[in-house]
C-alpha cells in the first residue's frame, strides 16, 4: 500500500489547500460532540465544496481503505459524529456545502445541499410563504444532511411526521465512490428496494448524503397554544384523544410536561414563570395552527374545546396565550427542561418510544421501578405524548458527583431503562439515533432477524467498513461471512 501521504496528497487535490487540514486547531472544536461525552482522534479534516468533490474523497478513502467520519452541525445527542480514539478515521465536513437549490413554493418542495442550517433554511421558505414542518432546539447549527441522516423527529412529529416522511428525494455518496441521484420527488417509484429509506436514518455508514429534496407545507396564518393542568399522564392521554379527534388536521403540538420538570425551569431558568395560578402534578403543552384561510381562527377553537374538556374532567385549569410573545413563553418552558436539570445535577437522559395507547401507564409504572431499583435516583419523563416519544431522564441522587456517577450508572441503569422499553414493545431509540452510545444495547435487545439484516445491508454496500465505523450497526462481536 502507497505511503499515508499520497492519499492525502490526492484528497488536497481534490478540494485544495483550504479544504483540507491537519491541524489540531482546525480540528479540535469538531473532534468532541457537543455534550462533551466523546472525543476522538482524526488524520484530517476534509471539507469538500460540491457532491463531485465527496465523490471524489470517497473513491480515494475507498482504494486506501480509510475510515470516513461524516459530520454536518455536530449537535447529535449519541456521538453519531464523533470519530474513535484512533486516530485512523477522516473527519468528512459537510459545512461548506450550504446552497439551496430550488424553492417550488407551487409544488411544496425545497431542494437544498446538505450543510444547509435548518434555522436559514426556515428563514428562506418564509419568504416564499413556506415552511419545513420540522424544529427544534438545535436548529441554529444542525444541518439538513443531519437531519436526514438520524431521521430527526422534534415537536410537530404528531401532525407531520418525522424526517422519513418529510424527505422527498435524497442525493448521496455510496462507499465506492458513486453518486446516487434521487432527487425527484417521485409519489410513485417501483424500481425495487428503497435506498433512500436506508440513507435516512443511516447515520452516515451507508453513504454520505449531499443533498435532499423536502416537502414543504405553508406559512402559518397563526397558532395558538394553550397550557392546561391535568392529574394523570392517564388523563393527559384522554385529552389528547379528544383534541386529536377533534381537530386532528390542526393540532401541532401536544407534550406532557410533569411538575417536578417544570418547578426545575421555574427555579433555574431566568424570566419563566408558572402559566397556572394552582400547580399540578402534570400538564400539557398543546398548539393549535392554521395555515389555510378558509380553516376556523385557532384561538377560537382552542376555547371551545378547552371548554369542552373541562366539561368532559379532562383537564383541571387552562391558560391561552394571549399573544405570540406568550406562546414562545409557553414553549420555553419546555424547551428549557434539560438547561434546568444540568443546574440540578447529573442525570441520564434516554430517547425511547413505546406505543401512544401505552405511554401513559409507561411513564408511571417504569418510572417507579426504575427508583425502586436505584435507591436515591428520581425520573423525570416528559416529551411528545401524541407519537409516543419519552425523555427519560433518571436524575443522580442529590450531591453526587457527575462524571464517576454517569459512568458507572449508565452500565446499571440505561440496560433497565431499555428492558423496560422493549418489554413495553418499544424503541430504545425515538428520534435521536443509535450512534455510538447505543450500538451495544442494540446489539444485545435485537433479535437475529434485525441484527442479520443490519450487518447484510452494512457489508454489501460498505464491504470495507470504512463508512462511520463504530456506529449505529453492532459489528465488533461480527465475523462476516469468508
Amino acid at each position: 500500500m502507497p505511503e499515508r501521504s499520497d492519499w492525502l496528497k490526492k484528497m488536497e487535490t481534490v478540494v485544495g489547500n483550504k479544504g483540507l487540514s491537519q491541524s489540531e486547531d482546525d480540528m479540535a472544536p469538531w473532534l468532541t460532540d457537543w455534550r462533551g461525552r466523546y472525543t476522538g482522534a482524526a488524520q484530517a479534516l476534509v471539507s469538500p465544496g460540491c457532491t463531485e468533490e465527496v465523490a471524489e474523497i470517497i473513491r480515494i478513502a475507498a482504494e486506501y481503505r480509510i475510515a470516513i467520519v461524516p459530520q454536518g452541525g455536530n449537535s447529535g445527542m449519541v456521538g453519531g459524529a464523533t470519530p474513535d480514539k484512533s486516530g485512523q478515521s477522516v473527519l468528512l465536513s459537510l459545512r461548506r456545502m450550504n446552497n439551496i437549490r430550488n424553492i417550488a413554493a407551487a409544488d411544496q418542495l425545497v431542494t437544498c445541499d446538505a450543510g444547509v442550517i435548518l434555522q436559514n433554511l426556515h428563514e428562506a421558505l418564509a419568504g416564499e410563504g413556506q415552511r419545513f414542518p420540522l424544529t427544534l432546539g438545535g436548529k441554529g447549527s444542525a444541518t439538513v444532511g443531519g437531519l436526514v441522516s438520524t431521521n430527526a423527529g422534534g415537536t410537530q412529529v404528531l401532525r407531520h411526521g418525522a424526517m422519513r416522511a418529510l424527505v422527498a428525494g435524497i442525493e448521496a455518496v455510496l462507499p465506492d465512490g458513486s453518486i446516487y441521484s434521487g432527487l425527484a420527488p417521485l409519489k410513485k417509484d417501483n424500481r425495487g428496494y428503497d435506498l433512500k429509506q436506508l440513507l435516512i436514518g443511516g447515520e452516515g455508514t451507508l453513504g454520505v448524503v449531499t443533498a435532499a429534496t423536502l416537502r414543504t407545507v405553508p406559512a402559518l396564518i397563526d397558532r395558538c397554544v394553550a397550557w392546561a393542568g391535568v392529574s394523570t399522564p392517564q388523563q393527559a392521554h384522554r385529552l389528547f384523544q379528544f383534541l386529536n379527534t377533534e381537530e386532528s388536521q390542526a393540532l401541532e403540538g401536544f407534550e406532557i410536561v410533569p411538575r417536578t420538570c417544570l418547578d426545575a425551569v421555574l427555579s433555574h431558568i431566568p424570566g419563566t414563570r408558572a402559566p397556572l395560578e394552582k400547580p399540578s402534578e402534570w400538564n400539557v403543552l398543546i398548539e393549535i395552527v392554521r395555515d389555510q384561510a378558509s380553516a376556523p381562527d385557532p384561538r377560537d377553537r382552542v376555547e371551545q374545546l378547552l371548554a369542552d374538556a373541562i366539561g368532559k374532567d379532562l383537564i383541571l385549569d387552562a391558560a391561552i396565550a394571549s399573544s405570540e410573545s406568550q406562546a414562545e413563553d409557553f414553549w420555553k418552558l419546555r424547551d428549557s427542561i434539560a438547561e434546568a436539570e444540568r443546574a440540578q445535577g447529573p442525570a441520564l437522559q434516554h430517547d425511547i418510544s413505546v406505543p401512544v395507547s401505552a405511554m401513559a401507564d409507561f411513564i408511571i409504572d417504569a418510572g417507579a421501578e426504575i427508583e425502586r431499583q436505584f435507591t436515591g435516583t428520581e425520573v423525570a419523563a416528559f416529551g411528545h405524548m401524541g407519537d409516543g416519544n419519552v425523555h427519560f431522564h433518571v436524575k443522580a441522587p442529590p450531591g453526587t458527583a457527575a462524571q464517576p456517577w454517569t459512568e458507572e450508572s449508565a452500565r446499571s441503569i440505561s440496560p433497565a431503562v431499555h428492558d423496560l422499553v422493549v418489554a413495553a414493545g418499544g424503541s430504545i431509540s425515538a428520534e435521536h439515533g443509535i450512534g455510538q452510545t447505543k450500538v451495544d444495547e442494540l446489539e444485545r435487545l435485537s433479535g437475529s432477524a434485525r441484527l442479520g439484516s443490519l450487518r447484510a445491508i452494512k457489508s454489501a454496500l460498505d464491504p470495507h467498513l470504512i463508512m462511520n465505523p463504530g456506529k449505529l450497526v453492532p459489528l465488533a462481536s461480527w465475523k462476516p461471512a469468508s
